[in-house]
């Protein structure tokens, strides 16, 4: 049985049989799997009330702790600052972020959970977690930790040519 980019890539060869298709098979595979897995685990969420991106932030608010700036927000989800903005706006209208302004400069806001957001992050992520765990159960336990150490691998050289590293 062949997966999608195994087939474009049977394709490819036709069309262009002299080409390094290499890369193909591992970024079409990589796009591919990111493509259904945002759609599959988004479900959850969706249940809840939030979208992926908006539980990102929450996460991130959670796991990093304090108060964050929208910029180091933008930074630990990889999202631009207009994203971030809209984002923590309606996560405000839902009571789930507070925003503070700086004393020293207004132009400046601080972030953080409101208690009930901390509820929900709490509440949420085990159901989260038993899902996604659920969405890789075919996949044998050794075999996740070979693909989690190639994929932390190749993030690593990407972070260090393209940048985005956290913190």
């Amino acid at each position: 049985m062949e997966d999608a980019v195994a087939i474009a890539l049977r394709q490819w060869r036709k069309v262009l049989p002299d080409a390094d298709l290499d890369t193909i098979a591992v970024i079409g595979r990589l796009n591919r799997c990111t493509a259904l897995l945002h759609q599959a685990t988004d479900a959850p969420l969706g249940r809840a009330g939030v979208n992926r991106a908006e539980f990102d932030l929450l996460c991130a608010l959670l796991r990093v702790g304090g108060e964050l700036t929208p910029g180091r927000l933008a930074r630990e989800t990889f999202a631009s600052g207009a994203a971030v903005t809209k984002r923590v706006r309606r996560l405000e209208e839902a009571g789930l972020v507070a925003r503070r302004v700086d004393g020293r400069d207004r132009r400046v806001a601080h972030l953080s959970l409101t208690e009930q957001g901390r509820e929900f992050i709490m509440r949420l992520m085990p159901e989260q977690l038993e899902y996604e765990t659920a969405l890789l159960s075919g996949l044998p336990a050794e075999k996740e930790r070979e693909l989690a150490a190639l994929l932390a691998e190749l993030l690593l050289m990407l972070e260090g040519r393209l940048g985005g590293t956290l913190g």
